[in-house]
């Protein structure tokens, strides 16, 4: 079994070597020799008349997508720009000003990064081509509130709540964008006359692209009421610092621009990598290593323990189906997993921790990591376990269910060596979860 855990940590890792941005972007787009049109995969933009362009870039996988994007111009073109992500370039692009945001909790660079990008937005004209480059995490690296009066520690103190309130991402990023100076698409109205291209690396569901990043080029089709349904739900209004309250009390929250608003008549929406290449990069990884593999997508944003409980039964059934054959389970996306203590981890590490004790004694190893090589507050993308986890745990004075509601499960896995560290990937696909079953 200790072998097999080591293969589920290879099999990520290929996984994340085959969605690499650079190389996505090459394929998928190309801009003509004499620089008249840019085709994207859904059709080409006519960028013949533009006599500047702006690159926006927010995300995990700012970094990589600006490399790609510049590339694909002939040198000596100029751009000019911001960038947020949260970490500094490699090598800095001339013309782009970069932006080390926080995350998950938005710091001092992510409301300098706003008011930068608000700025420069609003100088451009219809001769103008705005590029926005979106990837996961872009919600807490740049931000900016609607409340004048509110502080960067009303801002983190509002993040905190939404992150920790136990409400699905969805949910989360409908208040985020009605909240925010720059999200649900106010980024495109602030330079409504000029020219926008949105290339995304979704970490959202396919049909939610406009919660990437909370949006902030796409139109918004949620509303002022959905998101005071979601106040209530979730009591957030007493979770909120005393001037936003106010605020929201006073019925000040304006709509978001919506589909059909003049803003998005010259805007064009490509998806670059998503949930589909994912799958189909672990599939292909899983399927080399001899298992017959089915992939599932039906447990986005479940409660942790109610989505590893469904997952494992799909496993369990996968493995009657095809009996005496080495099998694997692939699923993505996110879980909830409300913080209930006050230790290290995230939703992935806790997801294998809620299966420790399930998975006890039996041929099953278990994988949860992010993509983009990060998982809550800890240092590490998530976790492995397998069959002789929970004993190896107990013989070190360990307890899976008291690690569980501690929100503690690196500190849980790190003493069992059995975290998965990459570090920051510069990517970001959403999450990887991988059962993988021996006869």
């Amino acid at each position: 079994m200790p072998g097999t855990k080591q293969l589920a940590r290879e099999i990520f890792l290929h996984t994340l070597a085959s969605i690499d941005i650079s190389a996505v972007m090459q394929r998928k787009l190309s801009v003509a020799r004499d620089g008249s049109c840019m085709t994207l995969c859904t059709g080409s933009v006519d960028i013949a008349d533009i006599s500047r362009i702006v690159i926006i870039a927010i995300g995990k996988a700012a970094h990589a997508m600006v490399n790609g994007l510049i590339a694909l111009f002939p040198p000596g073109t100029i751009f000019t720009g911001v960038v947020a992500a949260p970490t500094k370039p490699a090598t800095p692009v001339p013309g782009l000003n970069y932006f080390v945001g926080g995350h998950p909790i938005p710091n001092r660079d992510s409301w300098r990064a706003a008011e930068t990008i608000l700025s420069l937005l609003r100088s451009c004209h219809d001769q103008t081509l705005i590029f926005f480059l979106l990837s996961g995490g872009g919600s807490a690296l740049v931000e900016l509130p609607l409340v004048p009066s509110m502080t960067l520690e009303d801002v983190q103190a509002v993040n905190h709540a939404l992150v920790t309130c136990g409400a699905p991402i969805d949910a989360i990023n409908t208040v985020r964008r009605h909240l925010s100076a720059i999200k649900g698409g106010r980024l495109a109205l602030a330079a409504a006359p000029a020219k926008k291209i949105t290339l995304a690396v979704t970490d959202v569901p396919v049909g939610k692209e406009a919660a990437l990043a909370s949006g902030p080029s796409m139109p918004d089709t949620a509303t002022v009421a959905d998101v005071q349904s979601i106040f209530r739900e979730y009591d957030l209004l007493n979770r909120f610092p005393p001037t936003l309250r106010e605020w929201i009390e006073a019925g000040r929250i304006p709509e978001t621009p919506k589909p059909g608003h003049p803003a998005f008549a010259n805007a064009h929406f490509e998806l670059l990598l998503g949930m589909d290449d994912l799958f189909h990069a672990a599939h292909h990884a899983v399927e080399a290593h001899g298992y017959l593999a089915c992939c599932d997508n039906s447990t986005d944003d479940w409660p942790v323990e109610k989505a590893a409980a469904s997952l494992l039964s799909q496993l369990e059934a996968w493995q009657k189906d095809n009996r005496g054959a080495r099998v694997a389970l692939i699923a993505d996306g996110e879980v909830s997993s409300p913080v209930t203590g006050s230790g290290t981890g995230g939703r992935n590490s806790a997801f294998v921790l809620s299966l420790v004790e399930q998975i006890a004694g039996r041929k099953i190893t278990v994988l949860s990591a992010g993509t983009d090589g990060i998982d809550g507050n800890s240092t590490a993308a998530g976790a492995v376990a397998d069959g002789e986890t929970l004993v190896r745990a107990k013989s070190l004075g360990l307890d899976p269910a008291a690690s569980f509601r501690a929100s503690d499960a690196y500190t849980f896995f790190s003493k069992l060596a059995d975290t998965v560290v990459t570090g920051p990937t510069g990517n970001n696909l959403r999450d990887l979860r991988l059962f993988l079953a021996e006869p």
